[in-house]
């Protein structure tokens, strides 16, 4: 079973940036793949995805602000976070579309001033 590992996340000033990697132990080059969150107090939602061939997805509270790609040679996906609001403080992961039956390492991003 593909193992998903969360990082680069960390606490960031409104309007800051940061870029999360999402490492899988395999291979997800056939995999659809998809970055979520859980805020304090709420549900896990879809951030964004990714398609086998690159097509994107967006929650509407990020688009425009947030990028989901992937490097196939790296077994990873990316999300990079620009304009970082404190809303945006949540646990964030990644995981395949459809998801597999377990959540892999998280990573917190805080938008604090």
């Amino acid at each position: 079973q593909v193992q998903l590992g969360a990082s680069g996340g960390g606490l960031v000033q409104p309007g800051g940036s940061l870029r999360l990697s999402c490492a899988a132990s395999g291979s997800i080059r056939f995999d659809n793949m998809g970055w979520y969150r859980r805020a304090p107090g709420k549900q896990r939602e879809v951030v964004a995805t990714i398609t086998t061939g690159g097509a994107t997805q967006y929650a509407d509270s990020v688009k425009g602000r947030f990028t989901i790609s992937r490097d196939n040679s790296k077994n990873t996906v990316y999300l990079q976070m620009n304009f970082l609001k404190p809303e945006d403080t949540a646990v964030y992961y990644c995981n395949t579309v459809p998801n597999l039956p377990y959540w892999g390492q998280e990573t917190q991003v805080t938008v604090s001033s």
